[in-house]
């Protein structure tokens, strides 16, 4: 594209020596540099050769016509637009070169009035190839504003996994030195909980979409770490897990793995007894309406007895919260034999 004010530089291809003189004295005058090739070989060589802001191309000429060389000149590697230029009042020839490529089309005679039309049709194409360029240009901008922005996310996303990582570090080594088993036992619900959320955080600054996670996999990562951490022994409860492949927010995933934790660790606690085997089921999915899902942890023990929270209670207040921030609350199935406890919430 020319610069403001600079000479626009024109080729015109035409076997009518007359018209193409006249369309360079008359552009000419209008501060345009008009070259003039006499046929489509000549002028598609010419546009090789040099660099050109526009092209008028005629459609009969000698050789090749107009349509004939119109591809060769788009295929050029930065190819000027095209103002195709017929005599013939033929509409399909237009039609034909407007859908082939070209620019704009103008009825050729030697009238002024054509060299006016073409003056004009040559600004229009220049102007729609100029907003198109600032429009790529804003596109590209917009492009690298989110490639800085996600890996800046991902990076924050790889420090607080990390930060969190240390304090769950910092932890393990305060539990070495705690004789008091009511703290140990405080100080592992402590980690497990931090675990759950710097889960959430790993899964974000490895995967390719930093804004929403994947649930199937950050739960079978996070059932995967609660059963090593909570549940080592081989005669223990065992974890199952079934999910679909649900994507959620960032926030929601938070909220959903704390939840998770909370819920198979209240059941590794209270719906066995200590060395008895069972199964412990964490299952995710779309509900019929396809904009909510349904997360359930189920256990097959004795169910919830009196109903009252056992523990400090701290889990159920920590479960409440999550489930606020989700818009919903835990509901308890009384029909299971166990406990069976359901959380809906939006997609």
């Amino acid at each position: 594209m020319t610069e403001p004010g600079a000479s626009i530089r024109l080729l015109y291809i035409d076997d009518d020596r007359g018209l193409s003189r006249l369309v360079q004295k008359e552009l000419g005058r209008h501060g345009y540099e008009v070259t003039c090739a006499p046929d489509a070989d000549t002028g598609y060589e010419t546009l090789k050769a040099g660099r050109f802001d526009v092209c008028a191309l005629d459609h009969y000429m000698p050789g090749r016509e107009g349509l004939d060389v119109l591809p060769d000149i788009l295929a050029l590697p930065t190819p000027p637009p095209v103002v195709y230029v017929t005599g013939a009042q033929d509409g399909r020839i237009a039609v034909a070169a407007l859908r082939a490529g070209a620019a704009d089309y103008v009825i050729k005679d030697v009238s002024e009035d054509f060299t006016a039309l073409l003056r004009s049709a040559v600004e229009d194409a220049l102007l729609r190839r100029r907003l198109e360029r600032e429009n790529e240009e804003a596109h590209e901008e917009v492009r690298q504003a989110r490639d800085r922005a996600e890996a800046l996310l991902r990076e924050v996303n790889h420090r607080v996994g990390n930060s969190l990582q240390l304090v769950s570090s910092f932890i393990s080594l305060q539990l070495r030195q705690l004789v008091d088993e009511g703290a140990r036992d405080a100080l592992r619900e402590a980690q497990v909980r931090i675990e759950a959320v710097a889960h959430v955080h790993r899964r974000l600054y490895t995967s390719a979409d930093v804004e929403r996670v994947q649930m199937d996999e950050y739960l079978a990562g996070l059932v995967e770490e609660l059963g090593k951490s909570i549940g080592p022994d081989d005669d223990g409860p065992r974890l199952a897990l079934r999910a679909e492949a649900l994507q959620v927010t960032t926030d929601q995933a938070v909220s959903l793995g704390v939840i998770v934790t909370e819920l198979v660790t209240n059941a590794v606690k209270y719906a066995y007894e200590p060395g008895a085997a069972g199964e412990i089921r964490v299952i995710l999915e779309r509900m019929e309406d396809g904009r909510r899902a349904l997360l359930t942890v189920e256990d097959d023990g004795p169910g919830l007895g009196d109903g009252q929270p056992k523990g400090t209670g701290l889990g159920s207040k920590i479960i409440s919260a999550m489930a606020g921030g989700l818009r919903s609350a835990i509901e308890v199935d009384p029909s299971h034999h166990g406990v069976r406890a359901r959380l809906a919430f939006d997609l």
